[in-house]
């Protein structure tokens, strides 16, 4: 695999806590990218409950004057007992403006990563807000729209997936990741009415998804509950439609 980001339409459907989740169940070492333009970050402040300080992060990245892979490896964090590392979102949004020059030199320097046996996984934030970082989202191998299943946030969806659209012969794809498929919408009507497809739904499980957005005790049977299988089955599903697109592609050069 390769980089895999993450991103929302409207509201707060959950991303940074799915970005975590899925990266803390990753099956291969994985950096975990805070590129969130609303400032501030959410495993600092949420997962690890204020108990690790903000150290470097973005900003240290935006303004080193050396080899933006050496500077990344010595801003990484790394998450305990995980083959996990971070790196931290800015302290307030108001620094935003200081990555613009950052997202597409750091998405180049992301990709090579995948060379040493290393996966990416950003969490984008929310779409449209000063400093997006829109190179990271098009440079991914893929984007995905985390969505809930309300009225509200599918309208925000339909309006932002034409967007995501990748031309026929791209190596980059997106997709849908739906939380709470089924209250209303099932995944089947979302496709529907949206033109990109469902890769995975997770459940809409509070006291799982807080383990992750705020450092919450686990609750009993965590690691084979609904949420722990569902974002399993998610990376499965991430690492076979990378695969698949790369073969598909490959194959048709080779024709």
């Amino acid at each position: 695999m390769a980089v895999v980001a993450l991103a929302s339409a409207s509201g707060s459907p959950g991303v940074t806590t799915t970005a975590l989740g899925l990266a803390l169940l990753w099956p291969r070492p994985v950096m975990l990218v805070e590129a969130d333009p609303t400032g501030g970050s959410g495993l600092l402040a949420g997962y690890f409950r204020g108990s690790r300080q903000y150290d470097a992060g973005l900003i240290e990245l935006a303004l080193t004057a050396g080899s933006l892979s050496d500077a990344l490896a010595d801003v990484a964090q790394p998450i305990e007992g995980t083959a996990v590392s971070f790196v931290a979102g800015t302290r307030s949004h108001t620094q935003n403006s200081a990555l613009r020059d950052l997202w597409a030199p750091l998405a180049e320097t992301l990709r090579e990563l995948e060379t040493t046996g290393q996966d990416v996984v950003v969490d984008a934030g929310r779409l449209g807000l000063q400093g997006s970082p829109g190179a990271l989202l098009d440079a991914a191998d893929l984007a995905l729209l985390v969505s809930r299943t309300t009225l509200p946030h599918l309208s925000a969806l339909r309006s932002w997936a034409d967007a995501f659209q990748r031309p026929a012969l791209d190596w980059h794809q997106s997709g849908v990741l739906l939380v709470g498929a089924g209250q209303p919408y099932s995944a089947r009507e979302v496709t529907e009415v949206v033109s990109l497809p469902v890769l995975s739904s997770l459940p809409d499980d509070p006291d799982s998804a807080a383990v992750f957005s705020r450092g919450a005790q686990p609750p009993k049977r965590f690691e084979i509950g609904p949420l722990a299988r569902a974002l399993n089955a998610a990376i499965a599903s991430i690492h076979s439609t990378i695969t698949h697109r790369r073969n598909e592609l490959l194959e048709g050069a080779r024709s």
